[in-house]
């Protein structure tokens, strides 16, 4: 069965430009061509399409995908990689979070510069903002 690039869109929930970028980076093979040039897609362009629409719902990097795909495609292989790379992708997601934590305090204290409606020229906020020195790292 031989798809065109808006039924694997539709069958995957990418877009066209999304599919079109996987090409490029080789994510997702060539596919074939019809004689007007139209890609052509079949069923393994489809799960592998799938794969890396998951991969990238988890966040990973292109190329973190990149590498998953190489032991995708090689089954036999020992996967010991695969576990190192996922636990420094956890790592990396714990670090981002404690600095979104970070991120949600320091707003919620230049949320309370500004407790009533006034006007913006004396707006707790807008001069903390403009005050570099009230930056917390």
């Amino acid at each position: 069965m031989l798809i065109k690039i808006g039924e694997l869109a539709t069958r995957t929930g990418a877009t066209v430009e999304t599919i079109r970028y996987y090409e490029k980076e080789k994510l997702l093979p060539e596919p074939a061509r019809s004689q007007g040039n139209y890609r052509l897609y079949r069923e393994a362009h489809i799960e592998r399409l799938q794969f890396i629409l998951h991969c990238r719902t988890l966040d990973m990097t292109l190329d973190e995908v990149r590498t998953l795909l190489q032991y995708w495609d090689k089954p036999e292989e020992n996967c010991d990689e695969v576990n190192v790379l996922l636990d420094e992708h956890i790592e990396a997601v714990k670090i981002r979070m404690e600095e979104s934590a970070q991120l949600k305090q320091h707003l919620l204290v230049l949320r309370q510069k500004c407790a009533s409606a006034a006007p913006a020229k004396s707006c707790g906020i807008l001069n903390a903002l403009a005050d570099n020195s009230c930056h917390h790292s």
